[in-house]
């Protein structure tokens, strides 16, 4: 374990989050532009990409960070029975959800109930397939859907905010079933799918489309928030929520549904809107 991951076990998480997000929203011009500035140049963030280029530009460090793209920079794949990748990053893991268990890094697993804040009971997910997704700070931090879905639920689970960089995933057990996420639980054509939008240390909130700001946290305990009768659809590769910092999205699908796209696997780049995986017929 590397002095940084192991320091993160003892930071005071949410203390240090508060911190970034009164920097992140700061309009101040000398703090703003510092931020941005270093971000860009550390990372190598492409802004020839960005509906706006110019740094100077944004209001603020987060309006910069949840900045939108150029219509027409990323397209989703053209065949109807793709699902698609739902951000820009790389693939942290991939695969079969396996009696229940998710992948985490080599000895570390969780199961798809923790994740999902349903404790240890069977989900629609258990023998499905998963897909974790990780957001640098360079990356694109709006997540858009591998299909076009109905939301019906979110779950709200406080927890930790350890980071969610490589070293963090290899070495911290159960890292994504201890951190904040919301749950995001969707209805489509081929039953269930899950969206979990995974918080980590400095990460100063999650916004949904529907609702708004969901993280910083809104209370201590699981909060479940019920959409069923408010008819909320979502299109295929329409955004459906924003990280303001790097994260992690995990998509979760029931069993013999899709097969992944063959090639991925951990640390491969990913771009918004490429084929995650293939419906079967």
């Amino acid at each position: 374990m590397d002095a940084l991951t192991a320091l993160t076990h003892v930071l005071p998480h949410q203390s240090l989050s508060w911190l970034a997000r009164q920097l992140a929203y700061s309009k101040h011009p000398r703090t703003r532009a510092w931020l941005i500035d270093t971000v860009v140049r550390r990372f190598g963030v492409d802004l020839e990409e960005a509906l706006e280029s110019d740094p100077r530009a944004y209001e603020s460090f987060n309006a910069f960070f949840t900045r939108a793209l150029t219509p027409g920079v990323r397209t989703p794949d053209p065949d109807p029975r793709a699902l698609l990748m739902p951000a820009d990053g790389r693939i942290s893991q991939c695969g079969p959800i396996e009696a229940g268990r998710i992948f985490q890094a080599k000895g570390q697993s969780f199961t798809a109930a923790e994740l999902l804040g349903e404790g240890s009971g069977p989900t629609p997910f258990d023998d499905g397939l998963f897909a974790t997704v990780y957001l640098s700070p360079k990356d694109y931090h709006r997540v858009h859907m591998p299909c076009s879905g109905r939301l019906l639920e979110t779950v709200h689970v406080p927890g930790r905010l350890f980071s969610v960089g490589p070293a963090a995933v290899s070495h911290v057990p159960r890292l994504f079933a201890r951190n904040e996420r919301l749950a995001c639980h969707f209805e489509t054509d081929f039953g269930p799918m899950a969206m979990v939008m995974v918080g980590a240390l400095l990460v100063s909130g999650v916004e949904t489309v529907w609702s708004g700001i969901e993280i910083p946290r809104y209370g201590r305990r699981v909060t479940r928030k019920d959409y069923r009768n408010q008819h909320i659809e979502l299109a295929r590769f329409a955004e459906m929520a924003r990280f303001n910092y790097g994260s992690t999205v995990i998509v979760l699908l029931p069993p013999g549904v899709a097969t992944l796209e063959p090639g991925l696997g951990a640390e491969s780049p990913v771009k918004l809107g490429q084929r995650l995986a293939t419906l079967t017929p």
